[in-house]
């Protein structure tokens, strides 16, 4: 969530950032009920402290005028409880509904962010070339020409929006999740793997809850009465398995990395250019993180980029970067940068990786911290996290771009060694 001090120190810039993302009215009504309630929580704690100090001092006077054998002048210090027990109670019901509307807020977009939507993402940067391609055909064809997906059985298994990949295709699939892998363990990464259930709050820290609550499988409160759900991105496991931390800070940059599969209740892509393993319910995918010092996040972000572009490079993969417009990218970021794949059979890019810059956002929402040598008081670290990738994108575009006349498919050179070969053939 924002930084309250900085909303009181600059409303004027903190509204004019968010305005890219939210209507400047609602903005402005936001800040306005946050400053309501901020006051009052001060004006509550200064009451609650006088209150204190005012029975603290008639306890001593009470306590001498018993050791002096005297009549006290004021009541025992027992009388003064209910009404100090009444404002502290206000002031909890205060801060929980500042913490409530502070928890709706995006974050604030960096300078360089543009406002509006898809329509002003800007691409920076691009890749190769499209394959020539004379009889061009979807991944979807050729994945069942190859016997590598079957579409029919996923959806007997899973309904709508699932596939299970067969033979070589999950080889293939399994060969990209542990080339990945090893590619970030040597970028510096620590490789975990975390469970696939996590408490409610890990989806609060995150920033995903409560505006994305509905987009992700939960259980039922019988089953999980602390309130469990599905993670929908490896994001969400890394973020919340360092809440309420103070991180090292001779360990920062900490880079970390997991792999899990994703679930999510998003709709499966009926439109021609999210077919097949491009949008589904479960997919697998390997996310980087960062934890670093706000001096650090610059070069960390700049980093992560190089090093998403390097893994789709090295399977050999044309594809552009985008900037991402504010409302375009999750409102939990600062800025994102958006690694898209050249899919021939639509003539679009598909996002495989999103790097994405979070600032102190998420870190205050689940008080991930560090503390300067030899200090007393604690920051808050900045957080990164990107795709490093999302297999089921990278799938289409081998299949697609790697595609011969004769229906077969060149296989990446990265790969070869772990296929044993160096093409898919149709299955006969």
């Amino acid at each position: 969530m924002l930084d309250m001090e900085l909303i009181r120190k600059d409303r004027e810039a903190v509204a004019t950032a968010l305005a890219k993302r939210l209507d400047p009215a609602e903005v402005n009504r936001a800040l306005d009920e946050l400053q309501r309630l901020d006051q009052e929580r001060r004006a509550l704690i200064t009451e609650i402290d006088a209150e204190r100090q005012r029975r603290k001092a008639e306890a001593r006077a009470y306590a001498a005028a018993k050791r002096a054998g005297t009549e006290p002048e004021v009541s025992a210090p027992e009388a003064g409880r209910k009404q100090l027990a009444e404002l502290e109670s206000e002031l909890d019901g205060v801060q929980s509904r500042l913490r409530e509307r502070m928890s709706e807020l995006p974050n604030v977009p960096a300078d360089d962010v543009v406002a509006g939507g898809k329509e002003a993402n800007r691409v920076v940067k691009t890749f190769g070339a499209p394959p020539a391609i004379e009889e061009l055909r979807d991944h979807v064809e050729l994945s069942r020409a190859l016997g590598l997906v079957d579409h029919e059985r996923g959806v007997k298994l899973g309904g709508s929006g699932f596939w299970m990949y067969t033979g070589m295709g999950a080889r293939l699939e399994w060969a990209l999740v542990n080339w990945l892998i090893e590619r970030n363990v040597e970028a510096g990464y620590e490789f975990l793997l975390p469970p696939h259930l996590l408490l409610d709050t890990a989806g609060f820290a995150a920033g995903q809850f409560p505006k994305f609550y509905d987009d992700v499988y939960h259980l039922d409160k019988r089953s999980a009465p602390r309130g469990q759900f599905l993670l929908p991105t490896a994001e969400t496991a890394i973020l919340g398995a360092f809440q309420d931390e103070i991180l090292d800070i001779a360990k920062l940059p900490l880079k970390v990395f997991a792999y899990t599969p994703c679930y999510r209740r998003e709709a499966a892509g009926s439109h021609s250019d999210e077919r097949g393993t491009v949008r589904g319910h479960q997919f697998n995918k390997v996310e980087i993180f960062q934890f670093t010092l706000p001096e650090q996040a610059d070069a960390a972000l700049e980093e992560m980029v190089g090093h998403a572009e390097s893994l789709v490079e090295g399977l050999g993969l044309h594809y552009q970067r985008s900037l991402l417009a504010a409302g375009d990218a999750s409102a939990a970021m600062r800025k994102t940068l958006d690694i898209e794949v050249w899919m021939p059979s639509t003539g679009k890019y598909k996002e495989v990786s999103s790097v994405s810059w979070g600032g102190d956002y998420q870190a205050r929402r689940a008080a991930i911290r560090y503390r300067e040598p030899g200090g007393k008081q604690t920051r808050f670290v900045h957080t990164l996290n990107g795709s490093a990738l999302a297999t089921s994108r990278l799938f289409p575009a081998i299949l697609e771009q790697f595609q011969q006349p004769d229906g077969s498919v060149l296989v990446p050179e990265v790969l070869r060694d772990r296929l044993g070969t160096d093409r898919l053939t149709p299955v006969r």
